[in-house]
This record gives structure tokens, sequence and C-alpha cells, in this order.
């Protein structure tokens, strides 16, 4: 019998494999974000399976990337533009492509929002900090 948490768990399991597949696209391709990719791929193997959470914390992009951004509290001024521009494209081509002004609406705040989010929450670190703090770990 599959029980609901089977269900959801295998959702949050393929979830956090596509935004792991993404976030290594965003590894080979330096337009796409691939940081983002891999904080959500975290959460979904967290609450999917531990066999999966493991197997991720074990990749050098778990290290590199998820573990970078946790010790260091914040992002550089690169990283931060480098999201927002893939990010606003894409905000940018739903607004052309949508024809309901509410959902138009919506997806404009949401961007206005994302902008604040980074701006505001994330703190911006100098890029020579980055790069200091990884090396003495």
């Amino acid at each position: 019998m599959i029980t609901i948490i089977a269900v959801r768990k295998f959702i949050f399991a393929v979830l956090g494999l596509l935004s792991f597949a993404m976030g290594v696209v965003g590894v080979i391709m330096p337009l796409i974000p691939g940081i983002p990719f891999f904080l959500f791929a975290s959460y979904c193997f967290l609450k999917s399976s531990k066999r999966l959470e493991k197997w991720f914390k074990g990749t050098t992009y778990y290290e590199n990337y998820v573990v970078r951004f946790r010790e260091n509290k914040g992002m550089t001024m690169k990283e931060k533009v480098r999201i927002n521009i893939v990010a606003d494209f894409f905000i940018i081509i739903s607004i052309i492509i949508v024809d309901i002004w509410a959902v138009k609406l919506i997806i404009f705040t949401l961007g206005i929002i994302k902008h604040y989010y980074f701006i505001k929450k994330i703190p911006t670190l100098p890029p020579n900090q980055v790069s200091d703090e990884r090396q003495s770990y």
C-alpha cells in the first residue's frame, strides 16, 4: 500500500535530483547560477531520504557550494548579480508570455521581493573574504 508519506518522499527525491542536475548545469554554464539549485537540492534530500542526503553531502558540489554558502553566511556581489540577471531574464520572459494581468502583477511583485531579499537579507561579502575563509578550512 502506498502512503502519502512515501509519495511525499518520492516527490522530494525527484525534485532534489532535478535541482541537483540544474545545479551541475549551472557549474558548467556560468550563466546559470548553481548555488540556489544546490541549496534546494539539499533541502529536498533532507526531506526525502537519509541515503540521498548522505550521498549529496559526500559530493564535491555540496562541499564547494552549499558548505561555502553556509560558512560564509553570504554571497559575493558577482554571485548575487549573476543570479539576479538570470532570474530577471526568466521573469521578463514570463511577463511577456503571460496574458493575464493579475499573474503579470504577481510575477513582477515576486521579482521585486527577490531583489529586496538579495539586497537586504543576504550579506554581501568581499571576494577576498570568501577565498580566504575557504583556504583556512
